[in-house]
């Protein structure tokens, strides 16, 4: 087979872009180890334990390719506030909409509906080759690009690949590309929780000497007493917290929330997620690009991995779409670059500032706690600061590409 791009990887990231280059003229192969089938939808069925927390500008690169509808048809909890505490001190802000003027700070959406939502439109749209239980083996250079040959013998040639096969990267890995990573010794639990008080459409989010809990509003049929919780703890906590009965787990994530929404009532199954930092060293090379997680993961304090990565895929549509129709080569590196250029700065500013934060917030002598606890009541008095956490939150500041711009 022969395609102008093959993107490998087929999730969030993968799709967005495959749909925001529908129509440019380039033949585009989009290949994924899974069976790209997607799910019957139960409205009234349990959440999937990993979601994300989609900023303004997501929603708008998700609406302007097709796939917001589906997913609104299926389920998104829009958030309207955000409040944030240290359980070791007395330090506390809250984020609200109000204060820039929007509907809405985000939505926490069921990752599984983002993809199923994405899958569904790229097979109703038919413009691009969809190739399921397509896993790569090899991936070898040629005199006119890349052949890959996938376990099952088949062969695909293209002048240009786009990983998007997530943090593992198998196409980052067969061709050579340098990473810096470091593990951060914490694991993350994930699961769905109903709580006895209804969550008020607010992302709550407490520190404690183990780590981040965040409990994010979930919604269904109406329902505002689920959350989605991310608890980071290191790697001993969490095998204890693993271990643990289901009233018992209940019991330490209440207390460990400080109850702020009353009694943890009911939890689904949890997963443990190890947090490991990754970021490669070019995220571009001769007809190759990394977007989403294959370039770059970050701790899920803020839940901004996934924003990060469809911010990728929107400024490379936008780079690939401008050179093809200058005429340039669209898997040289002078065209690539430019999709780096905009990318690095942004990605690296934020693993930065999530990583100050978990660092701050980990730390026991006394003069960062007060540093902390001063900084959180010194944002919260000022309400032209907490504006510019809001903006930023929202995707409303920075170099935005045209398909996340208001």
């Amino acid at each position: 087979m022969q395609a102008d791009l093959v993107i490998v990887g087929a999730g969030m990231v993968g799709s967005t872009l495959a749909l925001a280059l529908e129509g440019c003229g380039l033949d585009i192969i989009v290949l994924d180890a899974s069976p790209l089938e997607a799910a019957t939808f139960d409205p009234s069925g349990d959440f999937e334990p990993r979601v994300s927390a989609l900023s303004a500008a997501s929603q708008r690169i998700l609406q302007r390719v097709g796939a917001w509808p589906d997913m609104a048809a299926r389920r998104v909890s829009p958030y309207t506030d955000m409040h944030v505490w240290d359980g070791s001190g007395t330090g506390q802000i809250h984020f609200s909409a109000e204060t820039v003027h929007a509907e809405v700070l985000g939505h926490i959406v069921e990752n599984r509906v983002v993809q199923d939502a994405l899958l569904e439109t790229m097979q109703s749209h038919g413009q691009v080759r969809l190739l399921g239980n397509a896993r790569v083996e090899q991936l070898l250079r040629t005199t006119d690009g890349w052949r890959l040959t996938l376990v099952d013998g088949r062969e695909l040639r293209t002048p240009l690949v786009i990983a998007a096969d997530g943090a593992n990267s198998a196409i980052r890995r067969l061709a050579g590309c340098e990473t810096r990573e470091w593990d951060y010794m914490h694991q993350a639990i994930v699961t769905s929780v109903r709580c006895s008080e209804p969550h008020q459409r607010t992302a709550w989010q407490r520190f404690t000497d183990h780590g981040p809990l965040a409990f994010l509003p979930l919604e269904r049929d109406g329902n505002h007493h689920w959350c989605s919780i991310v608890w980071s703890v290191t790697e001993a906590e969490a095998t204890r917290l693993m271990a643990l009965d289901d009233v018992a787990f209940r019991a330490a994530l209440g207390r460990t929330f400080e109850e702020r929404l009353g009694e943890v009532l009911e939890a689904d199954p949890r997963l443990c997620i190890p947090l490991r930092q990754r970021h490669a060293k070019r995220y571009v090379q001769p007809g190759l690009a990394l977007i989403g997680d294959a370039a770059h993961t970050i701790h899920p304090l803020a839940g901004q991995g996934v924003n990060l990565g469809l911010l990728d895929a929107a400024v490379l549509a936008e780079v690939i779409r401008a050179a093809f129709v200058r005429g340039e080569r669209v898997a040289g590196v002078q065209v690539l670059s430019r999709f780096e250029r905009r990318r690095m700065p942004h990605n690296l500013a934020m693993m930065a500032a999530m990583e100050g934060f978990e660092r701050l917030f980990q730390a026991d002598p006394l003069p960062l706690r007060w540093l902390r606890n001063t900084g959180l009541k010194v944002v919260q008095a000022l309400p032209e600061a907490k504006a510019v956490f809001v903006r930023q939150a929202l995707g409303l500041s920075g170099d935005l590409p045209e398909l996340a711009q208001p």
